[in-house]
């Protein structure tokens, strides 16, 4: 499950190497990601910008095996995946960003 530290006016989600930070006093959200060894350049957007918070299924076309990722959709058309995770936390990850954003 996905680490996520809130407090009234900022929450942070930490799910492997992925960190969202979601500040509402500065209306932006930062996400960090690194790959493989590489921390890669912060990217930072209005959270107005954020138009679904939501959690996608696929199946594994190796093994048949449900995987679950909560997504965040912006306005611009593009689709992050924050976290892979089982269905049931996947779910509960994207109701508490849902209701910090107030969606």
């Amino acid at each position: 499950m996905a680490s996520i530290e809130e407090a009234p006016r900022k929450l942070v989600l930490k799910a492997g190497s992925t960190t969202l930070t979601l500040d509402k006093d500065s209306g932006k959200a930062t996400l960090q990601q690194k790959i493989l060894l590489w921390n890669r350049k912060p990217v930072e957007f209005p959270l107005s910008n954020i138009d679904d918070i939501a959690v996608k299924s696929n199946v594994d076309g190796l093994s048949g095996a449900a995987i679950h990722h909560s997504v965040l959709h912006e306005r611009t058309g593009e689709i992050i995946v924050l976290t892979t995770e089982e269905a049931e936390d996947a779910a509960e990850t994207v109701k508490k960003l849902r209701g910090f954003i107030g969606m």
